[in-house]
Formats: C-alpha cells, structure tokens, sequence
C-alpha cells in the first residue's frame, strides 16, 4: 500500500516557517508583504479561492486585498489596474484570475504585470529564466510538487520523470524544474501514442490532465511516486486523473486528491510573496544607502 504525500500537513509546516519570515521582515524592515489579487467577473469559484487566499494571509501577516473588475471591462482597464498595482510600493505580488471572459487577452495580462511581481511564475520573463535555473519564481503547482517531493526526500537525481499533461502553468515548467533536479524528465500530452508504455518506466508519474482515472494501476511501475495534479468534480466529489484505490495498491508514494498538491500549490504562491518581499525590502535598503 502506497505511503500518502500529504501536501495538507507539509503546507502548515511551511506556513510556520513563513510565519516567522513575515514576522522577521517586518521587525528588520518595518515592511509587511502585500500580496493582489485581480478577479474579472463573479465567478463563484474565484469567490471561494480568493477566501482562502485572504484567510491563509490573515494568518501569516500578508496584507491581502481583492480587487473585482466587472465581466464586462476591456482589455484597456485591465492593463490600467495591472499597471497601478506594478507602480503600488505596498504591493509585492500580483495574482490575475483566469480563465479572463472572452473579450480580453489574458497572455497580454500576464506579460502587463511586473515580472519581480509575478508570484504565478507565469510572465514570459520568468518562465525564460526557468532555462537558466534564474527565475524570480517558481511557478506554483509545479514548484509545489518539487517542495512536496524534497520535503519528503524521495530523490530526483537520476532517476525517471514521466510528465503527463503539457500545459504552459504546470506540464512544462515541470519538465525544466525536474531537469534542474538532474532528473531525466519526458512530457506526454494527449498525441502521445501508447501512453501506458511511458508511465510504465517512471520513477515519479505526475500527471496533470484534467481527466478522471486516466492513470489506471497496470500504467504505474511497482513502487512509483505517482503525483496527482489534476481536480475534478464528479457527482459531488472531488476526484484526480489517477484510480486512487487501484494505484495505491500499486505506487510506493501517492499524493490525494484533495489535499496533495493544491495546499501546496496555495503555499507556493504565499512563499513567492513572502520572497519577493525580501527582494523589495533589500532593494529599498540599497537606494537608502
């Protein structure tokens, strides 16, 4: 039976340590990390995670705020905002919502935002310096699955990364953050013929899809780390791309979903505002001097 990679417990672990973070740079610096999240429309799930956002802020000493734009605003008043939160000495990290309605550009959102502000990850800028191990941030789900794993010292060094799911957010980030691990990591996406043959090799099997059961036990190596990103809801129930009770039986480490990778995904996003804090309180320190 796998062992469970518990991203609930270790993301109140972490939370401790940042804790202290915020609490440090507010006595050396007087500066409290601020962290803004821009939400386009009234979607009820951007409600509920803007909650949680607001609620893990309030805990750890983020000054956190909302701010709603209509559904319907152009592209025009969205720069506007973005601009204003880059130009805002009180904001450290700027978090836009998507998916953004129709009428707006969300890839020209996301270049809009300052990249030392960028705690998704997700500018351009960022992503590029993934290449060179240089960026300012991780990207958040895939950045928490490193966490989880090195957290719980399962190794990387050598050994056999199968990425399934080649997202611009999570499946590719992946690829560059395992190589930096020294792993050797390969990426399927949905053209990929005889998936079952490639899961089959993995040491570590992350799969991010979107699509429930879609790893089943005989795709899983006995004794895999087998890395569930993927959230659905079926008839109530939140459920992964992975057969939870057939894999389990299979996998050494299995992550649940919930409560595997999203806390750590949340957790990410916080320690990239927490960092880019300190980078802001070291830049104000050096024009000081």
């Amino acid at each position: 039976m796998a062992q469970i990679l518990d991203g609930q417990a270790l993301a109140a672990e972490i939370y401790g340590e940042l804790q202290r973070e915020v609490q440090s740079l507010r006595g050396r610096h007087g500066r409290v990390p601020g962290l803004r999240v821009v939400a386009v429309g009234e979607e009820p799930a951007s409600y509920v995670y803007a909650r949680n956002q607001e609620r893990h802020c309030r805990e750890l000493g983020i000054d956190f705020d909302t701010v709603r734009l209509p559904r319907e605003v152009e592209q025009g008043r969205l720069l506007e905002t973005l601009e204003e939160l880059n130009a805002d000495p009180a904001v450290d990290g700027i978090l836009l919502f998507a998916p953004l309605p129709p009428q707006l550009d969300q890839q020209e959102a996301v270049r809009t935002i300052d990249p030392g502000k960028d705690v998704e990850g997700l500018h351009p800028v960022n992503l590029g310096n993934l290449l060179f191990e240089r960026s300012h941030f991780t990207p958040c789900t895939p950045g928490g699955v490193i966490t989880l794993l090195k957290r719980h010292r399962i190794p990387l060094e050598g050994r056999r990364v199968v990425i399934v799911g080649h997202s611009p957010v999570v499946g590719k980030p992946a690829v560059l953050l395992f190589l930096a691990e020294h792993a050797t990591a390969t990426c399927c996406h949905q053209w990929t013929t005889d998936l079952g043959r490639h899961t089959r090799e993995a040491d570590v099997l992350m799969v991010a899809v979107g699509k429930p059961g879609l790893i089943t036990a005989d795709m899983v190596r006995p004794g895999a780390v087998v890395v569930d990103v993927g959230i659905t809801r079926v008839e109530g129930k939140l459920v992964g791309d992975v057969d939870f009770a057939g894999v389990s039986e299979v996998a050494g480490w299995i992550t649940p979903v919930p409560g595997g990778v999203g806390p750590m995904t949340v957790c990410t996003l916080l320690s990239n505002t927490v960092e880019a804090a300190r980078r802001h309180a070291r830049q104000a320190a050096a024009r000081a001097s």
